[in-house]
């Protein structure tokens, strides 16, 4: 019998521990899955020196980054997009990180082509944005990053007009604004310029309608969840921990 788990901050609502314990259930597996809400990332040594069984973890927000430094090696996807959400704990000890989001994003977003244009806005630029970024380079992808502060690479949502908007026919968000219990917000972005042209898709999954895909399916625009994209990251973490 193995332990498995998902460390993170304010993860009472994750979908993970759902997925996985479902899972087990169904192949008849003795394993188990547990949420590690924490408040600092330096916890993970507690966490794996009390938890003996423990075979893999998930990482989410906002220690997908942090939690780097903390692991004993990077495999080449994790390495080149700067962040984890899948560490593998070898029977040695010593922890290695991955990351499934790309994946989960990439195969999830297939089902959406053709677009008008393979041009995007990521919303955000954390770790979650870094690997919508990757994946968006794998496909060919031109994008831009958004966020609260303008710098050389990133555009402020102030600086989104109708332009901007009109030549950019995929807008992600990879922030945590809108995620239940805050449902009423959304990235401050002009929603009257969206057209039926645009796919918006948000990484948030609890509420699977946010208000950022709300406001997208009242101009006609085509919209996803990030549901899709977990169940498939899910699946391939699965594939590395039982590797």
């Amino acid at each position: 019998m193995a332990k498995y788990g998902l460390i993170g901050k304010n993860i009472g609502y994750s979908f993970s521990k759902t997925f996985f314990t479902s899972k087990f259930l169904q192949e008849k597996r003795l394993d188990t899955y547990v949420n590690f809400d924490i408040e600092t990332i330096e916890t993970l040594n507690k966490i794996i020196s009390d938890n003996s069984t423990l075979n893999g973890l998930n990482v989410t927000i906002p220690y997908k980054e942090s939690v780097i430094p903390l692991l004993d090696s990077l495999d080449k996807e994790a390495r080149d997009i700067g962040a984890v959400n899948t560490i593998k704990i070898h029977r040695n000890g010593k922890l290695e990180g991955f990351n499934t989001d790309h994946y989960g994003f990439t195969k999830s977003l297939t089902d959406f082509f053709p677009l008008k244009d393979k041009t995007a806005l990521i919303i955000g630029t954390g770790g979650a944005a870094k690997a919508i970024a990757y994946a968006l380079d794998t496909m060919g992808f031109e994008y831009q990053y958004v966020s609260r502060t303008k710098t050389e690479t990133t555009l402020a949502y102030g600086d989104l007009n109708k332009d901007i908007i009109l030549n950019h026919y995929l807008i992600i968000n990879c922030t945590p604004v809108g995620t239940f219990p805050n449902v009423q917000e959304s990235p401050n972005i002009p929603y009257h310029f969206l057209t039926s042209d645009h796919l918006l898709f948000d990484l948030i999954y609890n509420p699977s309608e946010t208000a950022f895909l709300k406001s997208g399916q009242a101009k006609g625009t085509r919209v996803s969840n990030g549901l899709k994209m977990l169940e498939y990251q899910a699946k391939k973490a699965w594939a590395i921990w039982k590797s």
